[in-house]
Parts: C-alpha cells; sequence; structure tokens
C-alpha cells in the first residue's frame, strides 16, 4: 500500500505485511475474488501495465497471465519483499518503491494502469493529486481499471468515525496487539465518477457483492493546477 511520508498508514501497512494476504481467504468472499482472478486475468491481454499501492504483488500475479509487462510500485519495501516471492510466469514484472502522490520514481513506457484496493485509502482532499501523479505516466487512450471494497454489514470492519472532508475510517488490530485507525472510503458510483471528471471518459462500474471494479479510459491531461512535487 501507498502514501505519503509520515502518514500512520505506512506503519499499518508495514506491520501488517505478514498477515497481509488473509482478507482474501474470507469464506463468504471466495465467489466475488474468484471473480475478480478470472478478470485480471484477462483484461490486459498484451498490455504494459503501471500498478499504484501492488502491495504483496497478490493481484500482480493475475495480470501477469495475460499482461506483457508491469512494473508494479508501492511506498513500502516491506510488501515488496513479499511481492518480489511470487511466481510472474512469462510476464516482465519489476518493483520499485515510489510515492503515489508523486511517482517521480516511475519511468517507461506503459499502455494501461491498475490499482486494487488503493483508492478507497485517498483521503478526498489528494483525489486529484493522485490522479495527476497516475495519468503524468500514461497516455491519453490507455486503459485503466481499479478494484475495490464495498462495505457490506458484518463482513467489513465497522466505520468508526467520519471526519470534516467525509472521510470514513476503521479501527483495526494487528496480531501484535496494536490498534490502528485507518481512512477507508466506500465510494458510490456517482462518487467515482464525479472524481474522475476531465481525466477520464468511457468510466464504467461494475457492483460484485464485497467488491465493485471500475474501467475507463484515460483523457489528455487536464489542468489541475497542481504541483506534484508540493501537492498545491
Amino acid at each position: 500500500m501507498m502514501n505519503a511520508k509520515g502518514d500512520s498508514m505506512i506503519e499499518y501497512y508495514a506491520r501488517r505485511a505478514a498477515e497481509y494476504e488473509r482478507v482474501y481467504s474470507k469464506p463468504e468472499r471466495q465467489v466475488d475474488l474468484q471473480t475478480l482472478k478470472e478478470f485480471l486475468g484477462g483484461v490486459f491481454a498484451c498490455e504494459r501495465v503501471l500498478e499504484i499501492a501492488c502491495g504483496t504483488g497478490y493481484w500482480t500475479q493475475f495480470m501477469a497471465k495475460s499482461a506483457t509487462a508491469i512494473l508494479a510500485t508501492d511506498f513500502n519495501s516491506d510488501v515488496i519483499d513479499l511481492a518480489r516471492q511470487k511466481v510472474f510466469g512469462a510476464c516482465r514484472v519489476h518493483f520499485t518503491e515510489a510515492d503515489a502522490y508523486s511517482l517521480d520514481t516511475v519511468s517507461g513506457d506503459y499502455t494501461a494502469g491498475f490499482h486494487g484496493f488503493w483508492w478507497s485509502h485517498l483521503p478526498k482532499n489528494k483525489m486529484r493529486l493522485f490522479l495527476s501523479a497516475f495519468h503524468s505516466k500514461l497516455p491519453t487512450g490507455a486503459k485503466v481499471v481499479m478494484i475495490d471494497n464495498q462495505y457490506v454489514n458484518g463482513s467489513s470492519s465497522p466505520i468508526s468515525r467520519h471526519d470534516a472532508d467525509g472521510n470514513t475510517y476503521q479501527l483495526r488490530r494487528l496480531d501484535d496487539g496494536s490498534e490502528h485507525e485507518v481512512l477507508k472510503n466506500f465510494p458510490s458510483d456517482e462518487d467515482i465518477i464525479s472524481s474522475l471528471a476531465g481525466f477520464a471518459t468511457e468510466i464504467g462500474v461494475r457492483r460484485l457483492h464485497y467488491f465493485w471494479i471500475a474501467e475507463y479510459t484515460t483523457k489528455e491531461m487536464p489542468n489541475t493546477g497542481f504541483n506534484l512535487m508540493n501537492g498545491r
């Protein structure tokens, strides 16, 4: 998982690295997870993919079934170390540490982009800053796919609070006994589409029971007024 320096999310995901994939073992989510695996196994056929917030490479391994090449990025070296241990077949998969809000360490020629379970961790006031950085690394007309959680009572961690910007938070406890407050938003279709205004065309959102999938095509980079180096 990726985030800006100084964010408590970095500590949380570093500590959680060894436990990271347990969430994919929840029995009630297996049908939806199989749908996601099959979808990602073919959606990037012959594409060169830039992946944001790759975590332990769990979703990278499924995209690698048909993608030509993947650059998988994350801010956290602990999860990247785990990701490198996975098998990716013939796909050329490389990993690099990068800050999602600047991606200043990322270079290369990509035809598609992906991030899984990252959109929900984006503070609303940094959404367009992230999109500016991400889209600056992709050509106009690139395919982008993102997947994330839906909130489901009894399966999702309860919402612990809301902040003034409308972000929601969960309290999560790790095996070491530490408790962490994690920003976790659950956007509507309208939230997703409005956030992508000016950045995307041909936006489609598909809802499973526990997850959602969004696909779109990149537009020519808008003039957002953001400076990627300082967030203004």
